[in-house]
């Protein structure tokens, strides 16, 4: 047990051991990275190492101190015991005044975006005040153990307004405590948090080295296990949560609309498939929209190089070479266009029907 677990970025792991090996820790990090390539598992395992009873650069995994942080590896059942706690349907005051915090050790908090509700969550959860003015006053206590650890999970979905408050502890930062911020885009942030933070990137990991978890954690066979990690993208995370056989249906269905709008069918045909992408899937719209990119690239990449083409959906080949035929460079850069826009005008709430729709026409036009 310890960071020799962790799955790639092995540089990431090699710089956090140097701090804590020196005792030279900054006072702000931020991880940068897709969801599911492991900013938040390598988070919590800095936090254990920092705090280990008997290891310095590492953590042993057994001393009491581990173990209870360990528990923030499944933040699930921890977040519905939070809005549980604070009632089904709490006011917007109750939401500041009770902030969602994941705490199982005094000196490590998980900050994840509010959900609000447990049986109807708000469409777009994001942190909030109560959460970052908590921080605020918990990061100057003294640590029960060597160091305060606060992990930000989703720190990209802090209004900017409310930022501010956040800033004032990077501004005058705690001697004893480390602030971890976890973010899909470095330009997420407002500049001048990210400015006083160390940044890191997270590189995918390869191919090859998900398989191998694949092969220590499920009863996959080979094929499966190899789609898999083809379709992981990189992110160790992300495999070990997917349904193969739904991510096969889904990627079928969204290829599908891409077709159809391709081919000039009937946009009453189109809003329709539409209509079921936005509001039916159990998958949660925004994590469709990686589906598009995904299965755009391929068509691209086939259109200008069939004979070396290697998918990153390689069970959907065959769709593909029918397809490519009938779009051009040109329409593919304009669907990748209309799908940058519909990504930001989900950061500004636009409706998910509507924008799907408006991308839609845009596949339509030739």
């Amino acid at each position: 047990m310890g960071f020799s677990d962790f799955l790639g970025n092995e540089r990431i792991v090699s710089s956090l051991r140097t701090m804590l090996s020196r005792e030279h820790v900054p006072s702000a990090l931020l991880f940068v990275g897709p969801q599911g390539v492991g900013k938040y598992t390598l988070a919590r395992m800095f936090a254990q190492a920092a705090n280990c009873e008997r290891l310095r650069d590492d953590f042993c995994g057994e001393c009491a101190t581990c173990v209870k942080i360990a528990r923030l590896a499944e933040p699930v059942a921890l977040i519905e015991q939070g809005l549980a706690e604070r009632g089904e349907n709490p006011d917007a005051a109750t939401v500041e005044r009770m902030p969602l915090i994941l705490e199982t050790h005094p000196d490590v908090w998980t900050i994840v975006p509010d959900p609000v509700r447990r049986k109807n969550p708000v469409a777009r959860p994001m942190i909030r005040m109560g959460q970052l003015r908590a921080v605020q006053r918990a990061a100057y206590f003294r640590p029960q153990g060597r160091r305060r650890i606060f992990i930000l999970d989703g720190a990209d979905t802090m209004r900017w307004t409310d930022a501010d408050v956040f800033l004032k502890i990077l501004e005058e930062p705690p001697e004893s405590a480390t602030l971890i911020l976890l973010a899909p885009r470095v330009d997420s942030l407002l500049p001048t948090i990210r400015s006083r933070c160390l940044t890191f990137w997270f590189a995918p990991v390869q191919a090859e080295k998900i398989e191998g978890l694949l092969k220590e954690r499920t009863k996959w066979k080979s094929p499966e296990r190899k789609l898999a990690a083809q379709l992981a993208d990189g992110r160790p995370g992300a495999t070990l949560r997917l349904d193969l056989e739904e991510s096969v249906r889904l990627r079928r269905e969204v290829l599908r609309l891409i077709a159809d709008a391709a081919a000039g069918k009937s946009y009453r045909a189109i809003f329709a498939a539409t209509a079921r992408l936005a509001k039916n899937e159990s998958e949660s719209f925004e994590n469709l929209l990686p589906l598009f990119y995904s299965l755009l690239a391929d068509l691209l990449e086939l259109s200008h190089s069939p004979k070396s083409f290697v998918p990153r959906n390689p069970d959907l080949r065959d769709e593909f070479e029918r397809l490519a035929g009938s779009i051009t460079d040109k329409w593919v850069a304009r669907a990748t266009d209309g799908l940058d826009r519909l990504q930001s005008r989900l950061r500004r709430n636009v409706g998910r029907q509507l924008g799907l729709d408006a991308l839609a026409v845009t596949l339509g036009n030739h």
